[in-house]
């Protein structure tokens, strides 16, 4: 008789980084991820952004909402102290946070300044290394850390610029934080959705063609959802994933394959 497995991830503590409102791929995967029963803490950004993300993070039931600006000196450190404080452990921490300034994301990756070029990377790829090594005391039975990436970082996507460099980092990283953490149990991976849209998304020009675009060539004719994408989130953070680490896992209906 086959076995049936439920994915569930009661009792397991998790931090999200990157809720902006509702059609976020942080809150997509956020609310599978409390559906399925974690325990959620939930950053925002600044002030600003906090009337959009708290009720977000109040929908989940986010047992500790923070702000946290990765720029901002220490700001990551108070969010680490207060998980350590509150709960003592983290079992995953997903970081969806992508930033470029608009001049140097629409033009050519040839054009970019160093300027845009540090700070798209610092806050799109080197906070996933900081937060890992924040993490990593933390997760003291194992844990499991997820990023988001995008197929620009291995093909010349359109409009995408400078950001597919940055993400080509962020997937590197992933396989090196991979290979020191695994010893300890702590796996990490990279999520690669196909086209949707987002806030994020909405700063890349012609973002309706390129979404048309993908679902029209994919093998499987539709765009994705928030839904699948926060299901594969779910599954790698879950105990049925604890062999899968350093990959970058595809959420795009098949549509890489066909373009590659």
């Amino acid at each position: 008789m086959p076995m049936t497995v439920l994915l569930d991830l009661t009792g397991k503590k998790g931090l999200i980084f990157g809720i902006a409102n509702d059609q976020s791929i942080a809150y997509g995967c956020a609310r599978i991820f409390r559906q399925a029963g974690a325990e959620l803490a939930v950053t925002y950004l600044n002030k600003k952004t906090e009337q959009y993300v708290r009720p977000q993070a109040e929908k989940i039931n986010a047992e500790i909402i923070i702000s946290c600006d990765v720029e901002g000196e220490g700001q990551m450190e108070t969010v680490f102290n207060a998980i350590a404080e509150r709960w003592g452990t983290l079992d995953f921490v997903l970081h969806s946070i992508a930033y470029a300034p608009k001049a140097d994301l629409q033009g050519r990756v040839t054009d970019c300044s160093k300027e845009g070029f540090l700070q798209a990377m610092d806050i799109s790829c080197h906070s996933f290394i900081r937060m890992a090594k924040l993490a990593e005391p933390l997760m003291k039975n194992g844990g499991s850390l997820l990023t988001v990436s995008y197929m620009g970082s291995e093909q010349v996507v359109e409009h995408y610029g400078m950001m597919g460099p940055v993400k080509a980092a962020l997937e590197s990283a992933t396989r090196y934080l991979a290979a020191e953490l695994g010893e300890k149990s702590i796996r990490v991976n990279a999520l690669s959705p196909g086209a949707i849209l987002t806030r994020a998304a909405s700063g890349i020009l012609d973002f309706d063609e390129i979404l048309q675009s993908n679902a029209d060539k994919s093998p499987l004719h539709r765009k994705i959802d928030l839904n699948d994408i926060g299901n594969m989130a779910a599954f790698l953070v879950s105990d049925l994933s604890k062999n899968i680490t350093g990959g970058v896992h595809l959420i795009d209906a098949g549509y890489q394959m066909m373009n590659g």
